[in-house]
């Protein structure tokens, strides 16, 4: 997990919207069948999803995301994978040797865009099963799910070089309402970062209020930023 600059963002001014899951000609099906249809291919190989399509994702998976807290529970046993980092063939690959939902049961810890250069696969593809399998696949927050760290390491780019700016905004406002912390079978806990000094009970992560950017400080940035002290 690298860390390399924390932020101070703010909630983006697009807000989600609310759409059906039997909206007329769009199927989430469909969605995932296209975006496995390359995992035979070289990699590299882009998935051009129509930019309605992936909005619809985005709505339809908002919609599930709010229906659970900021601190999921969730039973074992579970796969735990992490920083995907747009390495959209390593997540094809992840899925194809650990097994794919709802046999397999996964929590991803954050980090699904920047650096590699198939963000929107990506991300798409987790929203997409996050939708089909709510209670099979959860996804946290990390320090890349971020307005102002999007802007430096590639995600900005990539959604307006594919697509176009608004887009770009629609993920930020969604990153903002994704839960930031789990506990495995009421035993592990989890976050993509590490524990808060300030953090005395884990009733403060479900006080936090949604949707909210990543301050420099408190409870949410330590969760998303906070290294192993030394000592």
């Amino acid at each position: 997990m690298n860390k390399n600059k924390r932020s101070n963002s703010q909630s983006s001014d697009v807000s989600m919207g609310s759409k059906s899951s039997t909206e007329e000609g769009f199927s989430v099906d469909s969605i995932i069948e296209q975006l496995l249809s390359v995992q035979n291919k070289s990699p590299g190989t882009l998935v051009n999803l129509k930019l309605k399509e992936i909005e619809t994702i985005i709505d339809l998976a908002g919609e599930v995301i709010m229906t659970q807290p900021m601190l999921l529970e969730i039973n074992a046993p579970v796969i735990v994978g992490t920083d995907v980092h747009g390495q959209y063939y390593d997540l094809l690959r992840f899925f194809n040797d650990a097994g794919n939902p709802p046999e397999t049961s996964y929590l991803f810890l954050g980090d699904y865009v920047d650096r590699g250069k198939q963000s929107i696969e990506s991300i798409v593809l987790l929203l997409a099963l996050k939708i089909k399998y709510p209670l099979k696949v959860s996804l946290l927050r990390g320090n890349h799910e971020d307005q102002n760290i999007t802007k430096i390491y590639g995600f900005l780019d990539e959604c307006k070089r594919r697509y176009n700016l608004k887009l770009w905004k629609q993920f930020i406002n969604l990153f903002n309402h994704f839960p930031v912390s789990a506990v495995i079978g009421g035993r592990i806990l989890c976050m993509h970062g590490g524990l808060s000094p300030e953090l005395k009970n884990l009733s403060q992560i479900n006080k936090m209020v949604r949707p909210t950017g990543i301050p420099e400080s408190g409870i949410l940035c330590d969760l998303l930023w906070s290294d192993p002290a030394a000592s």
